[in-house]
């Protein structure tokens, strides 16, 4: 991948390891635990001195108070706290205050402690024993027009103040202050959704990881068609990740259609899985799989078939099926548009693709520092009409989404129906959508 810039002057060689464990020129290497608190940290650093003056200014927030305890941590603020903190200590607050006149953003933590580099300890136990307290005269100082906290009905990310420290910090606060607590839904959410230029240059690199450990998976150095399993593949998946000091953000799943078996029904494919079934020559595979490294997630349905004897190569029909697949995204992120809500892009996608004899059904979500992320929702497997409340949120430029669909196609050589289901990472930006690392657009072969 060559070198890729991690900002503060630090240039890093990203030569890596390949999902072998050998070196090779054009592979990535795993960071080391040091490398990656470094890249971290510093990403953080640009996202609060850059990025949250704007969200800030955009939502019309002054202050902000995250408020956590120690392993009850508010989503927002593990997403802020510095490497080498895995948690909240004691009570944590922080207080970020805007001057928008002065073009200012204070960083400040209500604890015993500065939190990493970026957030200064402002209050010492010593000078003033009752931590509420200490918050209150930060606020009477700066003085803020509006106060916003972490309370969502709708966005459970946005919702992560929990009711023990709301009841204290609105009993600390006189009436003149209370006055002025508002919701920070939509400071949380985009704080949460939107990706920098640096995160976006090793989101890259995390896909094609998730990339070449699925084409690793599908290949015949893992699968011996009449002995490996789905299951046996969905744990080797799960112990190559561990292998290479990375983390799965959710339990991956191996599924397969065949000739002779009746498609499965979204229920079942979505509540109740794949039983443990032997790999088979002549089987379509599909893996749903995503892993977690440097604060990002992927999350990646791809498919693979496994030929039968005499066969060099995946059938036709197969292939033709698997870009009625692609036709879906095409329609999909096409209509990827600013301001425009989930419900809108979903309602019209699956619109045009009807009208051109597909079959889809659409169910994108946001991706990034969760993997079922805040932002708009487009589209649920079971809600096809459209998500109330989180579908009409608008998409915003740089946020990122997992592109996850499928479309039903009927075979007349296999006789019945097959469902193509594909995710892929999708950025959206000023020069429109693209996919992060690429898409599948050819059925993987089981060599």
């Amino acid at each position: 991948m060559g070198i890729v810039k991690f900002g503060l002057g630090i240039l890093m060689t990203v030569l890596c390891m390949n999902i072998y464990g050998q070196s090779q020129e054009d592979g990535i290497r795993i960071l080391s635990e040091r490398e990656r608190a470094e890249v971290r940290d510093e990403i953080l650093k640009e996202r609060f001195d850059v990025l949250l003056p704007e969200l800030m200014d955009r939502t019309g927030i002054d202050m902000w108070l995250i408020i956590s305890r120690e392993y009850n941590e508010d989503p927002v603020m593990k997403t802020m706290l510095p490497a080498k903190w895995l948690n909240a200590r004691r009570r944590t607050i922080i207080a970020f205050y805007r001057d928008k006149e002065q073009d200012t953003i204070e960083k400040l933590a209500v604890a015993r402690y500065d939190i990493g580099e970026n957030i200064s300890s402002a209050w010492s136990k010593e000078e003033e024993p009752d931590q509420w307290k200490a918050l209150e005269r930060i606020i009477i100082s700066k003085n803020p027009s509006s106060i916003g906290i972490n309370h969502s009905k709708h966005f459970g990310l946005a919702d992560g103040l929990v009711l023990t420290d709301y009841q204290e910090l609105k009993e600390a606060l006189p009436d003149s202050l209370d006055q002025r607590l508002v919701s920070a839904e939509e400071l949380s959410i985009a704080w949460i959704e939107t990706r920098t230029e640096r995160e976006m240059e090793l989101f890259e690199d995390l896909v094609q990881i998730t990339h070449d450990i699925i084409d690793e998976a599908f290949s015949s150095q893992v699968i011996k068609p009449g002995e490996t399993t789905t299951d046996d593949l969905v744990w080797w998946m799960r112990q190559k990740v561990t292998d290479l000091g990375l983390e799965t953000w959710f339990h991956p799943t191996v599924d397969i259609q065949r000739s002779d078996e009746e498609l499965k029904s979204h229920i079942y494919s979505f509540s109740k899985g794949e039983k443990n079934k032997v790999i088979l020559p002549g089987d379509l595979l599909h893996c749903d799989f995503g892993i977690t490294y440097l604060g990002l997630n992927t999350d990646c349905q791809q498919h693979a078939y496994v030929p039968k004897a005499g066969e060099t190569s995946v059938p036709d029909f197969l292939q033709e099926a698997f870009s009625k697949g692609n036709r879906v995204q095409d329609i999909f992120t096409g209509n990827f548009k600013e301001g425009v809500t989930g419900n809108e892009i979903l309602l019209e996608s699956l619109k045009t693709g009807r009208s051109e004899g597909l079959k889809p059904s659409i169910y994108t979500h946001p991706l990034g520092t969760y993997g079922h992320s805040a932002g708009t929702t487009l589209g649920m497997w079971d809600s096809q009409g459209g998500v109330p409340f989180t579908g009409d949120y608008p998409l915003h430029l740089n946020t990122a989404y997992a592109i996850e669909l499928n479309t039903t196609v009927s075979l007349s050589q296999w006789n019945k129906d097959i469902r193509i289901m594909l995710e892929e990472a999708g950025f959206f930006g000023s020069s429109g959508f693209r996919y992060v690392n690429g898409r599948q657009e050819k059925i993987k072969l089981v060599k």
